[in-house]
């Protein structure tokens, strides 16, 4: 068997890679040891950005019956005083979509392999584990073993979505960076009905005797996490007997217990993203703690950064071009990583004193000294034009008559300018005056406006490649496209 990407791993990242290959028509097989999707939840919040890639695969309706939009984040001090509160935007995030999303995983993973099942170009073996590899000249060789068999096979390209514990990591010689952050929580998701008494924010309760989380989860469900206190046995925290009295006092009325589960929240990321034709993404790659609920969004950067680049490399772009994957994605992890670890460090407090003087900094500033105050994080490096307005940036998304701008313009780069340009291969190239973006034109020509720019050029993963002359920003995008492998 001869394809162009073996993926091995479908959990919401190596699925979503899946889908995105499948779209562009790329030959790809996914591999999952499990037979089924995991049928409880994991992962609980996404942002507008991870809303905008389901509807870029036509799944958004699918996705939003199992999520709800993400309340207000509040900090609060063992007494219940306000430390911080982040409040949910009453206006839509530039995705064009609200900013954040609380949700049921197993909802979201079937609604991904929905859409996988109507994709031609793409083979999904469930059942079965991935079980080494070797190179292979332009290539590598993949050993993969079924329920009944076991079978070689050739691709093009080999990405790891396999998780924190990844086989592929593993089998390329991997190392992962520690920050050193590492403490233990036990995570109790619970169905909750109409009428439970439980709070309508998020919160996290900064006790030092016992930091706590409760959070609302995809409709009809809360999670709690309470962080374990040296000393405590694991084993001893996932029964009856010690839930129970760390449920009890929160009055919220009868609850169903349905995933228990002791988790280390630590900050790691991989050294090497990339072994020649191998990648790592998702989890494999990197892996922080929940609180500024970045993982799982993360790793779906992960797969819209790799796709487009995997397709363009089987087109003929020189393979090293791929080393831009891990440029661009690591410094944009990292800013997530320290962002949670900081809020962490917050949470995390078990001296009394060392919390009583986190709490009077916090109520005196409205903030936490360990949590910088810091924008989303841009691409820095990579395939980008570096000193170009806006470069590195995420491109804004219109709607007008029930369509988004991403509808509009549909997949692919693009090169809007203010002015008529001439055809691009490769670009979807428009001008303001294309009838297609009557109801889109006013916020596009502010945007180009307050850059001071005649065109954007907004790469397919919606960051933007520059902003500045049409034709120089086509030749410079164009560039590594025309290097044969």
């Amino acid at each position: 068997m001869d394809i162009d990407v073996l993926i091995v791993g479908l959990g919401p990242v190596g699925a979503t890679l899946a889908c995105l290959l499948g779209d562009l028509g790329v030959k790809t097989l996914v591999v999952e040891k499990e037979a089924q999707v995991y049928p409880l939840p994991r992962a609980a919040h996404f942002d507008h950005e991870a809303m905008r890639l389901f509807q870029q695969l036509g799944i958004a309706e699918a996705v939003g019956r199992h999520a709800r939009p993400a309340p207000a984040y509040e900090f609060r001090a063992d007494d219940g005083r306000l430390l911080m509160r982040f409040d949910a935007p009453a206006a839509m995030a530039s995705s064009g979509w609200q900013a954040s999303y609380m949700f049921h995983q197993p909802g979201l993973e079937s609604a991904l392999r929905t859409k996988l099942a109507g994709a031609r170009s793409v083979e999904v073996r469930t059942g079965w584990r991935f079980a080494g590899y070797e190179p292979d000249g332009d290539g590598v060789l993949v050993r993969i073993e079924g329920p009944e068999t076991a079978e070689v096979v050739r691709a093009r390209w080999l990405v790891g979505c396999d998780g924190a514990a990844s086989a592929v990591r593993a089998a390329m010689g991997g190392q992962l960076f520690d920050y050193g952050f590492d403490e233990p929580w036990l995570v109790v998701d619970a169905k909750v009905d109409e009428y439970a008494r439980v709070p309508d924010v998020n919160l996290q309760v900064c006790d030092p005797e016992r930091p706590t989380t409760c959070v609302l989860m995809g409709p009809g469900r809360r999670r709690w996490e309470f962080m374990l206190r040296p000393g405590e046995d694991p084993n001893a925290a996932l029964t009856d007997a010690f839930i129970q009295p760390l449920i009890a006092p929160w009055d919220c009325g009868p609850v169903e217990i349905e995933r228990r589960a002791v988790y280390r929240f630590h900050g790691l990321v991989a050294t090497r993203w990339r072994a020649d034709r191998v990648l790592l993404a998702g989890d494999a790659a990197h892996q922080m703690p929940p609180f500024a609920g970045q993982g799982m969004c993360s790793g779906l950067r992960d797969a819209t950064n790799l796709a487009w680049k995997l397709t363009a490399a089987l087109g003929g772009a020189d393979p090293a071009w791929l080393d831009t994957y891990q440029a661009e994605r690591e410094p944009h992890v990292r800013a997530y990583i320290e962002q949670a670890i900081g809020m962490g460090r917050v949470v995390c407090t078990l001296n009394p004193e060392a919390a009583a003087r986190r709490d009077a900094a916090m109520l005196a500033s409205g903030r936490s000294p360990a949590m910088p105050d810091r924008p989303p994080p841009i691409l820095v490096a990579g395939h980008v034009a570096k000193g170009a307005p806006a470069a590195g940036s995420l491109f804004l998304q219109t709607w007008a008559d029930g369509r988004g701008l991403d509808d509009v313009l549909g997949p692919g780069a693009w090169l809007i300018a203010r002015d008529p340009v001439r055809p691009v291969p490769g670009l979807t190239a428009v001008s303001l005056a294309d009838p297609r973006l009557a109801g889109h034109r006013a916020a596009l020509a502010a945007w180009l406006e307050r850059h001071g720019a005649s065109a954007v050029l907004v790469r397919p993963d919606r960051y933007v490649f520059g902003a500045g002359d049409p034709a120089e920003l086509a030749t410079a995008w164009a560039a590594p496209f025309l290097v044969s492998a």
